[in-house]
């Protein structure tokens, strides 16, 4: 009776031992990979022409003189710069869908169509950080930037606006206009000095102002900065001067444009002095960048994203681009390349944790990967809420 008792006493102090290796094992992983992680999760390489797919999920840092060169007046959500300025460092993540796109830029044949990328996906997914990602490679590879931070400012918020002088039934937003024409010579400082970039054509604005041929494309802004009275026009004449230097082989160039399906929705915020609104084929600033997002010239890339916050709430039910952009929105981009921007994965969504967790922004404690997870349900912006300030 004693020998069958002592059996069971060794045979339960075995599983218990085994339990507890288990247990350890299982310990010493975990504390590998949080190593691991935190070793991980941000990338030496801070030069957008060196990404690749080894690089996805890792944050690189985006340098003060880069970020004043090419985001000064925008491209950053107002939401991502608050918690830039408070970790006292602008850091953006490498995903696939930026990558996909930098690889095709990388490859594609210059001397065909442009080719047009449209990036959609629900709100808060990072399709403006994306493109964020993508224009400072283009600024790497000196494309010329063609840069809409977010059409919605214009259609929804414009500073001021005003019928147009030179075509009946159209309406200008001439502060906005010049505050953009500021935005694209800030970006594109380093090339507008290159004698080759010149004017094919006179602009005449009234009996006294002319822009004439073979002036540089710096006059022709210059021009419209001091005359803010003729932005728009401005606006539209540097989208026609862009695509004719591309054609020429002069440049290489990249449009951007954020919050692009505003372009599409029926009514705006813009308002005739009836008190009507406008519809945005009736905004000036509205036909220059149709024109220089179609495909009929080269030396060009296309970049846009449908967003659903571009338009009237009411209307907010889909994200996918065929109903962003409506009928002739869809007809007038295709043909594109959809880039579809999803919720976080697995694993960037334990990178962007430790990133937290490095900045001191949360404290660690167990579980905390789980729950947030849950909670979030893997949305970028979300996840950047619920781990704000009070």
């Amino acid at each position: 009776m004693m020998l069958k008792r002592t059996e069971r006493l060794i045979r339960k102090c075995s599983r218990l031992q085994n339990s507890y290796i288990q247990c350890s094992a299982l310990h010493t992983t975990k504390c590998l990979d949080s190593q691991e992680r935190l070793q991980s999760f941000r990338t030496n390489e801070d030069n957008p022409l060196n990404h690749g797919g080894e690089h996805t999920a890792q944050f690189y840092k985006l340098s003060d003189s880069d970020k004043a060169k090419v985001f000064l007046y925008g491209g950053l959500p107002k939401t991502f710069e608050i918690q830039a300025k408070t970790f006292n460092e602008t850091c953006l993540m490498v995903r696939k869908p930026a990558l996909d796109i930098i690889n095709c830029m990388k490859n594609i044949d210059y001397s065909k169509p442009a080719v047009r990328f449209v990036l959609y996906g629900k709100k808060g997914t990072g399709k403006s950080l994306a493109m964020a990602h993508i224009i400072h490679y283009a600024y790497k590879q000196d494309f010329l930037i063609v840069h809409v931070p977010w059409v919605g400012n214009w259609m929804r918020r414009c500073k001021e606006q005003s019928n147009s002088e030179t075509r009946e039934g159209y309406i200008d937003l001439n502060l906005d206009a010049a505050a953009w024409l500021l935005h694209f010579k800030t970006q594109n400082a380093h090339l507008l000095s290159k004698p080759e970039l010149k004017t094919s054509k006179d602009h005449v604005w009234n009996k006294r102002e002319t822009t004439p041929k073979d002036s540089s494309l710096l006059e022709l802004i210059e021009h419209g900065i001091a005359r803010v009275k003729y932005a728009s026009e401005t606006v539209n004449a540097l989208c026609d001067e862009i695509k004719t230097l591309s054609n020429d082989g002069k440049c290489k160039t990249i449009v951007a444009i954020d919050g692009y399906n505003a372009f599409f929705y029926p009514t705006t915020r813009v308002f005739t002095v009836k008190k009507e609104p406008v519809p945005p084929e009736k905004v000036s600033l509205t036909e220059g960048f149709l024109n220089i997002s179609k495909f009929d010239w080269k030396n060009a890339v296309i970049v846009v994203t449908v967003d659903e916050i571009a338009i009237a709430e009411k209307d907010q039910v889909s994200h996918l681009p065929r109903y962003l952009l409506g009928k002739k929105g869809f007809e007038h981009l295709d043909p594109f390349v959809p880039i579809l921007v999803e919720n976080y994965t697995k694993k960037e969504i334990l990178s962007c944790l430790d990133y937290y967790k490095e900045r001191k922004w949360i404290t660690p404690f167990t579980g905390l990967e789980e729950e947030v997870e849950f909670v979030s349900n893997s949305n970028p912006y979300k996840l950047m809420k619920i781990c704000a300030s009070l």
